[in-house]
């Protein structure tokens, strides 16, 4: 009867499917997934035969600055539906799913030391938004590992601008000293191996700032897992 009332429906379009947690037949076939051999810097799938180490070429033109990265799949369609679901339509019952699939692209960035760092929302944004999505996800990833999460390791001092329509410069120059270390949480991060988390890369420029306030923090090692990756911006 509860099964009748509230049928299994897509993560994605919200349309009712055979099975619990998982895509529709339509959303299935349009979302792309990253397999096979991937880029070290941010995730992106690589042409012919790679090796474990090899990056993209937005990556080797603009090496980040962080040792790993990885991505479930490309921004757009549906995955880019979960995303803005999450960030923008409440679905905070996504981020369990969203996490599941994150752990399967980057279970090799996790041992029991790592410690998953959320990138950091400004409390002004955190009114209007009522959570932070990389925190819900970062505790879901955190709740199917061995790793533990520090939902405040890092924060955003500064409001910085929306970087929708921002060039890769630009955001760069956005994040600029936005984000620092929380000075009470830095002895939880000093000596230990860092996963950042976040629901979307784009250029890398606000991760690129997380992963800087991590070694000021005196972090081992930093490492990313997003959800999606967008096309690197010229």
């Amino acid at each position: 009867m509860i099964r009748l009332a509230y049928p299994p429906r897509c993560l994605s379009c919200g349309v009712d499917t055979a099975a619990e947690n998982t895509l529709c037949q339509t959303c299935w076939p349009e979302a792309h997934f990253f397999s096979g051999s991937v880029c070290n810097g941010c995730g992106v799938p690589l042409e012919g035969h790679a090796e474990e180490a090899d990056l993209c070429e937005a990556c080797f033109s603009n090496p980040v600055p962080w040792a790993q990265g990885r991505s479930v799949g490309l921004y757009e369609g549906p995955l880019r539906r979960m995303v803005l679901g999450l960030k923008h339509g409440d679905r905070q019952d996504s981020a369990p799913h969203m996490a599941r699939w994150m752990l399967g692209v980057g279970a090799g960035l996790i041992t029991p030391q790592t410690v998953l760092v959320p990138v950091p929302l400004h409390w002004s944004r955190m009114l209007k938004r009522r959570y932070n999505q990389s925190v819900l996800l970062a505790r879901a990833l955190a709740a199917s590992s061995t790793a533990q999460v520090l939902p405040d390791g890092l924060q955003r001092v500064r409001a910085t601008k929306t970087q929708k329509d921002m060039t890769r410069a630009e955001r760069f120059e956005n994040q600029r000293s936005a984000i620092r270390p929380h000075s009470r949480r830095t002895p939880l991060i000093r000596d230990r191996p860092v996963l950042l988390i976040d629901d979307v890369m784009t250029t890398g420029a606000t991760l690129s700032a997380c992963t800087h306030a991590c070694f000021t923090a005196g972090a081992a090692s930093v490492s990313v897992l997003v959800f999606a990756r967008v096309a690197r911006l010229a």
